[in-house]
């Protein structure tokens, strides 16, 4: 989706006036061109310490040192293993976190040693997450280098848990503890032109039929797990969902049973549900549920026996989240797109960390790394470097005009006092 709908506010275009006729941001952007190589050896670096999710702490031992390397104050790990520390401005300004994600879809003892083809570095994870947490460490050298001070604290970091059952558990632990952020930007890999600033919420299910089971003949005439379970996802698959606000659902997984011959004692099934609309996602759930436990019933009653059970399980919750599409934040990514040459597009909704903070009421953004990315959660992954310093500079100046440039622009982020 492009942009031309939007039209900036004379406060954000005046801001980018100001700062691309800067000495020291015309320096900044100068820096991460020039520091291209630099940041790639971080990505594979990085990329090639194992941190499966819920397994991430010696990447986030690694990444603490990296940013205590870079003169970061206050670099703490936090109870779940999020990582962090501040950059201080010089006050009147919000506090703005830039954040990736450590962990991988990867399990232990996945083969994680890059190797370069064509240009192209191939490893599991080298784009997703490998290039966020490597532009969150450019920006930090970026700022320290050219000694840029912004008005607004910029705390940079990096969470665990965002990818699949770890369901954004870091960014949850962290606005839980902390009442203080203005705003926040993730970094994941993509192209410098888009913006993503909605959230896909999701509600994910494991559920468990059981009964006692028995032999196919001598036994026929007990209600069967499998049966409910049957039951349950031929209605689930009749539903009809909004187009707008987009809303899904899907049988992710299905087991069960013991063989052939066997009334199947058990049976279970993973349910995904999803909509950029906390409305909408909790009004499917609650019509999903219910089918569940109808499913149950009737295998019952079609057999005139009372030994069918229903355990639901909720394993994973993501909030959706959504914020004006003209909102400062927003509109300050997509000056800063155009500053760097690119057309800028709003992106479709996904789940990405900014879910939690948007969900809120926290202004936040998902903005791409650079460079060309590909095989994404596949042993295949791999990322192209050339020209890839384009979704760091985008980022830099999103970063600054949010928060703010002493002595030459005033935030566009809101804050309290």
């Amino acid at each position: 989706m492009k942009h031309k709908e939007i039209l900036l506010t004379s406060e954000v275009e005046k801001v980018y006036e100001q700062l691309l006729t800067h000495p020291l941001v015309k320096d900044g952007l100068h820096f991460i061109q020039s520091n291209n190589e630099k940041t790639l050896q971080d990505q594979i670096e990085i990329t090639e310490i194992p941190a499966p999710t819920f397994q991430e702490r010696e990447r986030g031992e690694d990444y603490a040192r990296r940013l205590t390397e870079l003169g970061l104050e206050d670099v703490r790990t936090d109870e779940v293993g999020n990582v962090f520390g501040i950059r201080r401005g010089t006050g009147g300004g919000p506090t703005l976190f830039v954040s990736a994600h450590l962990d991988t879809v990867f399990p232990e003892g996945t083969n994680i040693k890059a190797t370069v083809r064509d240009g192209k570095v191939y490893a599991p994870g080298i784009s997703d997450d490998g290039r966020g947490l490597t532009a969150v460490l450019t920006l930090l050298r970026t700022m320290n280098t050219i000694n840029i001070q912004s008005k607004g604290d910029i705390i940079f970091g990096a969470t665990v848990g965002e990818e699949g059952l770890g369901d954004l558990r870091g960014v949850k632990a962290f606005f839980n503890e902390r009442d203080d952020v203005d705003g926040f930007i993730s970094i994941e890999p993509g192209t410098p032109s888009r913006t993503t600033y909605l959230g896909t919420g999701s509600r994910r299910y494991s559920i468990t039929y059981k009964g006692p089971g028995g032999h196919s003949f001598g036994a026929f005439g007990m209600p069967s797990a499998i049966h409910a379970l049957g039951r349950a996802i031929a209605q689930i698959s009749k539903l009809e969902t909004p187009e707008d606000p987009k809303t899904t659902f899907t049988v992710g997984t299905i087991h069960g049973g013991t063989s052939v011959n066997t009334i199947a004692a058990n049976a279970n099934m993973v349910l995904d549900l999803r909509s950029t609309s906390q409305e909408e996602l909790l009004r499917l759930e609650e019509t999903v549920l219910a089918i569940v436990k109808q499913a149950s019933e009737e295998e019952n009653k079609r057999w005139d026996r009372d030994v069918i059970s229903v355990n639901i399980e909720l394993v994973g919750d993501r909030p959706a989240g959504s914020q004006p599409k003209d909102a400062p934040i927003v509109q300050a990514a997509l000056a800063a797109t155009s500053a760097i040459g690119f057309t800028p597009e709003l992106g479709e909704p996904i789940s990405t960390d900014s879910n939690v903070p948007i969900s809120l009421g926290i202004p936040a953004v998902t903005l791409g790394g650079g460079g060309d990315f590909g095989g994404a959660h596949t042993l295949e992954e791999f990322f192209d470097p050339k020209d890839a310093y384009y979704g760091i500079q985008k980022i830099f100046l999103t970063m600054i005009g949010l928060v703010g440039v002493d002595q030459v622009s005033e935030p566009i982020l809101s804050y309290s006092n």
